[in-house]
Parts: structure tokens; sequence; C-alpha cells
């Protein structure tokens, strides 16, 4: 029977995917990336911000017109959106056969077969629970890098985020749980790990009563073809000693981190539910680059948050100047029912938080395409993605970028290399917030 899975949102959104795959390709399901030729369609959904939400609805209701032409036979919708909204989807959209929550992923396939039968329903589990652990998950990035969920929900509570409600308290998933995860990944041909949770940092102090990363990231170092391992959603305050130090020692670990500050304004993040101060997040930064100097570290900012001033953006704005942070992304500020937020007053209207994020997105540009200067003449190690259509060029990563979110380098050479493969490179150029390179025989 043919299955088509489409999968929207966040990584973390993502390895819950790859899991539901991996459970559906031993259930024997056959695979396909046309809706026109599915029997069965599934939709894994992320609503964590307005467009998120919008873009899950549409797809659903795009699907759905294949169950009303008569093909389809079951339409299944999955993740966040069918976690909030479950009941909703059901009322208006009466060609969903079957709705799954956040922590009920692993009976995916008891879900399809029921809804084929006849018997389509709603399965919420409880959304503190862990999911049981599945088979083999079906990577979808093309093999050679892969994401580790290593925690699922969060404690933070910020008041412009919902992930709380829809994700449930922060829980470790156990350390051996991992380490077989990451050992059967590494055996299918995966050479970067990087880590996702919705924070990276507290990992294992649910569990073993301490931040247990740096033990964690110890035992991954072990595991034979695993080359680079990345961590993201690092929040800032939780950094801690041992972590430094083990990033420091281990040289798989990329010296790379993702730290998401939101804003740099002291009422700004007081009213954003944050725990740190600009004078905290500066001090963090500058700890970060004197211990460990060639670190990349990225960051994301809202802006527009109901109350922001012109004065606190441009507060924020010397901050990211001041900072100049290798990579960066910045998010409007999106109102969200039943967070805090959404009710506070002073809403920014929408031109005016475009303007500000404009701006913003403008400084950042410079400071990125001053960084990429400075890159030529390095010779890097940079791991293989692809080949550059119709040209004697590749296209790859370098340990400071990230897939998907951050830049590439372009590599020229007749040799023939395969994506997953690990060059050196010198770079000769520098393309915006992308590198040009040629191959270091």
């Amino acid at each position: 029977m043919n299955l088509l899975f489409i999968s929207l949102g966040c990584d973390k959104n993502l390895v819950d995917s790859e899991v539901m795959l991996g459970l559906l390709d031993a259930e024997g399901y056959c695979i396909v990336d046309d809706e026109a030729e599915a029997d069965v369609i599934v939709i894994n959904t992320c609503c964590f911000i307005h467009d998120a939400k919008e873009e899950s609805i549409r797809t659903i209701l795009e699907m759905a017109a294949y169950k009303k032409e008569g093909r389809l036979k079951a339409l299944i919708v999955t993740g966040c959106l069918a976690q909030r909204y479950q009941q909703e989807i059901f009322d208006e959209i009466p060609e969903v056969d079957a709705v799954l929550g956040t922590t009920s992923y692993d009976k995916i396939a008891d879900a399809i077969a029921e809804a084929l039968g006849g018997n389509g329903q709603m399965r919420l589990s409880d959304i503190d629970a862990l999911p049981l652990p599945g088979g083999k998950r079906l990577v979808t990035t093309g093999g050679h890098y892969a994401y580790l969920k290593i925690a699922e929900g969060c404690d933070k509570h910020c008041t412009y985020c919902i992930i709380p409600r829809i994700r449930g308290n922060y829980r470790s998933v156990p350390m051996e749980r991992l380490l077989k995860e990451a050992g059967e990944l590494a055996g299918q041909g995966v050479k970067e790990l990087i880590l996702v949770a919705q924070e990276t940092t507290l990992y294992g102090k649910d569990l073993y009563g301490e931040k247990s990363l740096h033990k964690l990231l110890e035992e991954l170092c072990r595991i034979k073809g695993l080359r680079w391992i990345r961590i993201l959603y690092c929040y800032p305050e939780e950094i801690y000693e041992e972590l430094i130090q083990v990033m420091r020692k281990e040289k798989k670990i990329c010296h790379y981190l993702d730290l998401p500050i939101q804003h740099a304004s002291d009422e700004i993040l007081r009213r954003m539910g944050r725990r740190t101060s600009r004078e905290q997040l500066e001090k963090i930064v500058r700890k970060l680059r004197a211990e460990i100097p060639d670190i990349t570290l990225r960051t994301t900012l809202i802006t527009g948050f109901p109350g922001e001033t012109k004065e606190q953006h441009e507060e924020l704005v010397e901050f990211v100047d001041e900072m100049e942070f290798d990579r960066l992304g910045v998010f409007t500020y999106s109102p969200e029912e039943d967070t805090p937020a959404a009710d506070m007053p002073g809403q920014i209207p929408e031109e005016v938080k475009e303007d500000r994020r404009a701006e913003l997105m403008e400084l950042q540009q410079e400071i990125a395409f001053d960084q990429a200067e400075t890159m030529i003449g390095r010779e890097v190690l940079v791991m293989v993605e692809g080949r550059v259509a119709d040209e004697d060029a590749y296209v790859g990563r370098t340990y400071r970028d990230a897939p998907d979110v951050d830049g590439l380098i372009f590599i020229h050479t007749q040799e023939e290399l395969m994506s997953g493969d690990f060059a050196k490179v010198r770079v000769t150029g520098a393309l915006e917030y992308d590198l040009i390179g040629e191959l270091i025989s």
C-alpha cells in the first residue's frame, strides 16, 4: 500500500517523522512522494507560530481534497497542531480519519490500520510521557547527517511560547536509549550527529539529578563512524563549565553553539519570561569565545514583542553590533493564543515589526559578509553535501554551518567526491553568506 508522509516544522518534528516512517516501512508500506499515488497520507504538523499553523492547516486541506476524490483511503494528522486542536480538526475537516498527539506517534501503524478499517479516532497519550522507542529510523536527510532528539518538552514557560502546552514538561531520553540510537545511525552511515531538544543544556537533570549533557557527549564521541557532533538550542543561562571543557577536549564536537537569546533589553527579557539580563548574555558570549577561540555562535531574536519601544529596539541593534554573532536569525513576534504575551498591552503593528526585523538583518548581513571575507585563504574541513549540476563543483558545509540554516561552501574540483565525504578545502572567495574554495590534494 502506497504511503505519502509530509513532515512540517522543526528538526525535532523531523525526528518524530523519521521514527514513524521507520515503523511504517517495517509494516510493509511503500513510501511514495506523489500525493496522487498515495493510498494513505500522514501529515506531521507544526503550530509553533501563526505562519506554521497556517501552513499545517493549508496542507491538511490540500490533502483532504484527494480524500474527497475517492482515491485516498486514509488521512492521518499528527504532531503539534493535532495535539492542540484535535477536536477542531475532526469537527472542521471530516476527511481526516485519525489524529495523533505529540506523544502518540509510536502508535502510527495501529492508527492507520484502524482508519483503513473505518474506525479512525483520536489518540492522545499522556503529554508528559515518552513514546516507546521504535525500530530502525528512516533517515530523510541524505544519510550522512541526522538529528538526535535528546529530550522532550520544556519547563521554561516563556510568555510568548506554546511549546510546554503541546509538548509537556522537560523530560530527558535515557542515555542508554540515545547511545543505542546513535550507534544505529552511525551504522547506517551517519557521520554528523546533531543534538536537538527544546533545550539541550538541561539534559539529564530530571533523570540523573544534575546536568549531564557533557557525559552524554563523552559517550557519543566513542561511537565509531561519527566524525562531527553538533549541539543546537543551548539556553545561555544553562551553559556550564563541564560542557565547555568537554567541547574543548573532544575533537569530534564541533566548536559551534546555537544560543536562543531572543532580545537584549532587560525589560523585554523580563516580560518574555527569560532568565538572563543583557550583562549576563554578554558575559556568557565572551566566556565562550575566550575558552574556545574558534567557536561559531548562532542566535535567534524576536523583534516587535508587545510593548517594545523604539529605544529598546535600538538597544537590541546595538547589542547585535557589539556581539557580532557568526550566525543570526530574526523572527517577528507572533501572538499565540493561550500565551500570556498574546494578552499583553502594547501589541506592535506588523509593519513596525517587519521594519525592525529588516534593520537587524541588514546589520547582520554586514557582519556576516565581513566574517566571510576573513575566511579567504584559510584551510577548512568540509563535509560534502552533493554535486552542483552541470559543473565541476560540489557543495558542502564546514563545522561553522548547520544544515538548512547556515551557509555553504562551493568546491571547484575535477575529482569525484561523494556526499558524506570529508575534504580539505582552501577558501578562495566569499559570496555573501557562502564561501568558494578549491580542493587541497
